[in-house]
């Protein structure tokens, strides 16, 4: 089971990284603090949408499951969306869309259940970094 996050940490988690999302800062902010929004936001997903059914992995931050359905136990998962840290906190925040970002090769999205993750974006307010 994955650890729910604290409403409070995920505002500031994302509110450490929101100025670079939003285009209103040229520079990248540090690896923790991009790590910290990656994790909270994927731990956020994993927790509004329970389940076992989809992999969604942003290397080398986090990787969880989603999405009620058939458990995985073993090897590679058959729904597995993968992405980079940058653009999954477009994802999360709903900067970027998800058919978008699959559509433009940012997002690597295989199986036939993978693409359910979309209904769970975004999980939390660029800006305010409030839960969706």
């Amino acid at each position: 089971m994955v650890r729910r996050v604290d409403p409070v940490e995920l505002r500031a988690a994302v509110g450490a990284v929101s100025a670079w999302l939003l285009g209103d800062s040229v520079e990248a902010p540090g690896r923790a603090e991009v790590g910290a929004a990656v994790r909270a936001t994927a731990r956020t997903l994993a927790t509004t949408a329970p389940g076992h059914t989809v992999e969604v992995r942003v290397p080398p931050f986090v990787a969880v499951q989603c999405i009620e359905g058939p458990r995985h136990t073993r090897g590679t998962p058959p729904n597995v969306v993968e992405t980079d840290a940058r653009t999954w906190l477009l994802l999360a925040t709903g900067l970027l869309e998800f058919d978008d970002a699959v559509r433009d090769g940012v997002v690597s999205s295989s199986g036939s259940r993978a693409g359910e993750v979309a209904r769970w974006l975004p999980v939390v307010s660029p800006t305010t970094g409030g839960a969706r």
